[in-house]
C-alpha cells in the first residue's frame, strides 16, 4: 500500500469548484441515463484525444527550421526520429515530424525559402498550404523580400503565422566577445528587435509578430510570449490539443493546460463510473472502470513532463543530475498501476461526501446520485491528482531555470 499523497480535507474553494460542475452535469443528463450520457461523454474524450494539429516550419537555408522542428518536439539534433540539421538545406520536400507523445500533432519541416528566384504562390502550392493549421517563419539573420512575400501570400490564404528570428544567443555572445566593457545584452535585443520590425514593416506587413529565440534554450527571451500567441489564436477546438503538447517552458503554459485539463475532469469521471464500472476492492460502494483513471493519470504525468523518461532528458539537456529533478517530483514517477488507482481512490473516498450530497440537491442528476459515491470519489482523486502534478511541473520548471542560471555563472566566471 502505497503511503497517502493527498493532504485531507475537502476546503471551501474546491466544494464551490465540484458544484459549479453540476450545471455542465445537469445540462448533459437532461438527454438520458447515466450509461447512454457516459457513452456520449466518452466519444467527446476520444475526439479531444484525436484531433490533428498541422504546423508548417519554414525560412531560408541554415536559419534553423530542422532544429526547431526538434525542440518544439522535445529532441535534439541526435535523437532517433529527429529532424536532419545542417548548413546547407536539408528539406526537399514539406516531411512531417509527429510528436513524439501526441501523434495527431504532426510539425511538418518545409523546403527553405531562400533562392532569389522565389515565388510564393508556387511555393505554397508545392507545400499544400490548406494543409496546415499555422506557420512559423524562421530566420537566423535579417528578414528578407522572400519572408514578407510569403506572409503576404498567407495573409492572402487566411492564414496565421509568426516569425521567428532565431540564434539571438550567438549574436548575442558576439556582441559580448567584441565589446566586453560596453556589452549590454537589452540592447543587443532591442537593435535586433527593431531591425526586424523595420524590414518587415519596409515590405508592407504591418504590425508583424516577431519573437526572438535561442533555438537551444527555448525558454530564454521570447519562447514564452510565443507560445501565449499560438494558444491565444489557434482555432478554440483545437487548443487543448497544442497545449498538451507545447513544452513545459512558462508557468502561464503550465497554469493553461492545468485549466483545460481541470475543464475535461467531470467528463472523465462520467465515463469512468459510467462505462464497464468493477466494484474497487477496498472501497466502499465506490465502482469504476479502474484502467480509464490508469490512462488518466499517465494522461497528467506525460502533460506535465514528469515521467522518469521526460525528466531524464530534461537532465541531460541541462546537463544537471537526474535526482535534482526527481526530488522535485511527489506524484508517482514510475508507470500507473492499478493497485496505485486504488490506493489513491481510498484516499479520496474519504472527503467525497461534500460533493456527493451537492449531486443529490440537483433532482435531473438522480442517475448519477445513485452512483454519487463513485462519481464524487472519482472527481476527487483526479483534482488532487492533477494539482498535485501542476504543483510538481512548476517546481521541475523552477529547477529547470536555476539549473540554467548556475550554468549560465559558471560560464561567466570562466571568462
Amino acid at each position: 500500500m502505497a503511503s497517502p499523497i493527498f493532504q485531507s480535507g475537502l476546503s471551501q474553494s474546491k466544494i464551490l469548484e465540484l458544484s459549479k460542475d453540476t450545471g455542465a452535469l445537469k445540462e448533459a443528463f437532461e438527454e438520458g441515463s447515466l450509461p447512454a450520457v457516459a457513452a456520449k461523454l466518452q466519444a467527446t474524450l476520444q475526439s479531444l484525444e484525436n484531433i490533428r494539429l498541422d504546423i508548417g516550419i519554414t525560412g531560408g537555408t541554415g536559419s534553423g527550421k530542422s532544429t526547431f522542428v526538434n525542440a518544439i518536439r522535445g529532441l535534439g539534433d541526435e535523437d532517433p526520429n529527429s529532424a536532419c540539421t545542417g548548413v546547407v538545406e536539408m528539406t526537399v520536400d514539406p516531411t512531417p515530424f509527429p510528436h513524439p507523445k501526441y501523434p495527431n500533432i504532426i510539425i511538418w519541416d518545409l523546403p527553405g525559402i531562400g533562392a532569389p528566384t522565389f515565388q510564393a504562390d508556387k511555393y505554397l502550392q508545392r507545400v499544400l498550404v490548406d494543409r496546415y493549421d499555422f506557420f512559423i517563419i524562421i530566420t537566423s539573420e535579417s528578414f528578407t523580400a522572400n519572408h514578407a512575400r510569403l506572409a503576404h501570400r498567407l495573409l492572402q490564404q487566411g492564414k496565421d503565422f509568426y516569425f521567428i528570428r532565431s540564434k539571438v544567443d550567438v549574436d548575442v555572445a558576439a556582441s559580448r566577445s567584441r565589446r566586453p566593457r560596453t556589452f549590454s545584452e537589452e540592447s543587443v535585443i532591442s537593435q535586433i528587435r527593431d531591425d526586424c520590425w523595420q524590414r518587415l514593416q519596409a515590405e508592407g506587413l504591418e504590425g508583424p509578430k516577431v519573437f526572438l529565440l535561442s533555438l537551444f534554450e527555448l525558454g530564454k527571451y521570447d519562447f514564452g510570449l510565443l507560445e501565449e500567441s499560438v494558444v491565444n489564436e489557434v482555432e478554440s477546438h483545437k487548443r487543448h490539443a497544442l497545449l498538451m503538447a507545447l513544452p513545459n517552458l512558462s508557468k502561464s503554459i503550465l497554469e493553461k493546460k492545468a485549466a483545460s485539463l481541470r475543464q475535461h475532469i467531470w467528463l472523465e469521471a462520467t465515463v469512468a463510473c459510467g462505462i464497464n464500472p468493477s466494484p474497487v476492492p477496498g472501497v466502499q460502494d465506490v465502482a469504476c472502470d479502474l484502467y480509464r483513471l490508469i490512462q488518466s493519470l499517465e494522461g497528467y504525468r506525460r502533460s506535465f513532463g514528469l515521467e522518469e523518461d521526460s525528466l531524464m532528458k530534461l537532465a541531460e539537456q541541462t546537463g544537471q543530475p537526474l535526482h535534482r529533478f526527481l526530488e522535485e517530483v511527489h506524484i508517482p514517477k514510475t508507470k500507473v498501476t492499478k493497485e496505485l488507482v486504488v490506493d489513491l481512490l481510498g484516499q479520496a473516498s474519504r472527503d467525497a461526501s461534500a460533493f456527493t450530497q451537492e449531486l443529490l440537491n440537483v433532482p435531473v442528476l438522480g442517475a448519477l446520485a445513485t452512483c454519487g459515491i463513485s462519481f464524487a470519489t472519482i472527481y476527487q482523486m483526479l483534482r488532487l491528482f492533477l494539482d498535485m502534478a501542476v504543483e510538481d511541473a512548476q517546481s521541475v520548471l523552477t529547477q529547470t531555470f536555476l539549473s540554467h542560471s548556475n550554468h549560465k555563472l559558471s560560464d561567466n566566471s570562466n571568462q
